[in-house]
Order: structure tokens, then sequence, then C-alpha cells
């Protein structure tokens, strides 16, 4: 079977509007990969040049599919909970702009940036909701996210940063969907079952894919 090739064309879009999340070079053989691997949070090898994916196969050997930057692309996310008064958790979540469902308030890491701080950034942009940083915030390890946009060449890895809010709110904070989130909202987060429920139910929508197993592990453990 022939190796599957693909580059989605908002990607090259990018590249031509000079997006910082695309990579010009259409060539990664080009690219100083010394750099890049040793920036990386998570290790991964060189066949020939080009980068793999240390998660592949993702269907798609060669190309970007979804994603702008070749290797990895780190990003940062903010998870956002609430506790009321009647002690029922709340988590914010966005609705993503390009049809992948729900998602947490999420994004790139610039050149130079502490996660941590580009959660909080990310957080601010799409939702609204400006929280002082606090060093009792816990930044967990990074970890790779099975993206569906992701290829064996272009993958993600991210930071989640835990940020709450404390308990005994009789209201929570108002949020809305900013930047490239369709809308924000508060959803119950007692498990992992009620956040999904609740998002079929309410808004006939489903948890981005990439952050179904990052939510399943922090609702459910």
């Amino acid at each position: 079977m022939t190796p599957r090739t693909y580059t989605h064309p908002s990607v090259l879009a990018g590249i031509a509007a000079g997006a910082s999340w695309a990579d010009p070079e259409m060539d990664p053989t080009c690219i100083d990969w010394a750099a890049r691997r040793a920036a990386a949070a998570i290790p991964f090898p060189l066949v020939d040049g080009r980068p793999v994916n240390p998660y592949a196969p993702t269907g798609i050997r060669y190309g970007r599919n979804e994603l702008g930057h070749w290797g990895e692309a780190q990003a940062a996310d903010a998870i956002v909970t609430a506790t009321t008064t009647y002690g029922w958790r709340w988590l914010l979540l966005i609705e993503r702009g390009d049809g992948h469902g729900w998602a947490l308030p999420a994004g790139h890491v610039d050149p130079g940036e502490d996660p941590a701080d580009a959660a909080y950034r990310e957080l601010a942009e799409e939702t609204g909701l400006i929280v002082q940083r606090t060093r009792t915030d816990d930044a967990m390890p990074a970890r790779y996210v099975p993206d569906p946009r992701a290829s064996d060449e272009a993958w993600m890895v991210t930071t989640p940063v835990h940020i709450d809010l404390g308990h005994d709110w009789r209201g929570l904070p108002d949020v809305t969907g900013r930047d490239d989130a369709r809308r924000a909202a508060w959803v119950p987060a007692v498990e992992y079952y009620v956040l999904t429920h609740h998002l079929a139910a309410v808004y006939g929508g489903q948890v981005f894919a990439a952050h179904r197993d990052l939510l399943a592990d922090i609702l459910d453990h």
C-alpha cells in the first residue's frame, strides 16, 4: 500500500498569509532539526532527515495534514475549574470554531513563552476570563495529544495547566467565546460521563478528540 501524503489546504493558506503557526518551508529535510529536537518536550526520531511522530502511524505518512508546524508543535491547555456552594464542580470549555467539538481553552506556546503563561493567555483570548496567575496552579507534565489533525510528520504536545478558581461560587464567572472559539460555557464536571452527557443533551456536541483522554484522566481519577 502506497504511504499517504497529505497537507490540508488551510496549511497552504496559512503559509501564504504568513501565519506564525505555519512553517513556510515545504521540504522538512531543510529544517535545523538539531535545534528543534533539543527543544522538544517529547523526543522524536528522524528518518532520512524527516521528523517521525513518536506515536505514529496516524494514517498520513508524509505531509502535515491540518497542522502547520513540521515535527512537534507545543501547546498549553487551561483546565479551569470552580466549585459552587452546593459542592458541584464545573469546568470551562469552548466550542471550537473549526467544527472539531468542545475543548479546553488552549493554543500554541509562543517561542520562549512559559507554557503556564500561554495557558493563561489563551484562556483570556478565547473566553474573556482574566485570572491572576498564582504559584498554586498545577502545571502538569507535557503529554502527547491524539489530535485528529496530526500526521506522521506533524503532531501536537501539550502542557495542561490546572487553574482552580476555588469553592463556594454562587454564580460562576461570565465567559464568552472569542478569537477562534464559537462560544464558551461552564459544564458540570463531577465525572467524565456527566460532562459528555451534558454536552450532548444541551448543545448536541461532543468533546474534541484530542482532549478526551486528558479530561477522562482528570475527572475520573
